[in-house]
C-alpha cells in the first residue's frame, strides 16, 4: 500500500476552494495525471465515472462522493491503481483554507515493481495540483 499526504494553506475562503475541488468534471485542469473524465452516472453527491490517466492512457473506474464544503472522496475500484484519494478542506479563518490530500493506493500486477517511482510521481503531481488550485483562487 502506498500512502501519500500533501497539504497547502491557500489564501482564499472555503467556498472558493470548494467550487474548484467539487468540480470533478474539470479535474484534468488541475490534476495533470488525469487526462479525461467520462461520467457514467450522477445521483445527488455520488458520481460513477471512467477516468483516463496519464500512465499509458490507462482507464480507471472511480466512485466519487462529494461531501459539501468538507471533502471529495474518490474510490478507485478498477484499473492499474486501486484505492482512495481524499481531498479534505479545513477553513483556517474567513480568508484562508487548508487543503489536505491523502492517497492510499495499491498498484496492480507488475506495476508493484515500480512502487517507489510511482509514489514520487503521484506526490509531485499532487503538490503541483495544489499549486494550480491555489493560483486559480489567490
Amino acid at each position: 500500500m502506498i500512502t501519500i499526504n500533501a497539504s497547502r494553506d491557500v489564501s482564499a475562503p472555503l467556498d472558493r476552494i470548494w467550487n474548484i475541488v467539487a468540480d470533478v468534471d474539470n479535474e484534468p485542469r488541475y490534476w495533470h495525471g488525469t487526462k479525461t473524465v467520462k461520467n457514467i452516472s450522477k445521483v445527488d453527491y455520488k458520481i460513477e465515472r471512467e477516468v483516463t490517466i496519464a500512465f499509458k492512457d490507462s482507464k480507471c473506474r472511480q466512485t466519487v462522493l462529494l461531501n459539501p464544503k468538507k471533502s471529495v472522496e474518490i474510490m478507485i475500484t478498477e484499473g492499474p491503481i486501486k484505492g482512495t484519494k481524499i481531498v479534505l478542506l479545513n477553513p483556517l479563518d474567513n480568508h484562508k483554507t487548508r487543503i489536505d490530500v491523502v492517497w492510499n493506493i495499491k498498484l496492480a500486477g507488475f506495476l508493484g515493481v515500480f512502487t517507489g517511482i510511482v509514489k514520487r510521481h503521484i506526490a509531485k503531481g499532487t503538490d503541483e495540483a495544489l499549486v494550480r488550485i491555489a493560483e486559480a483562487v489567490e
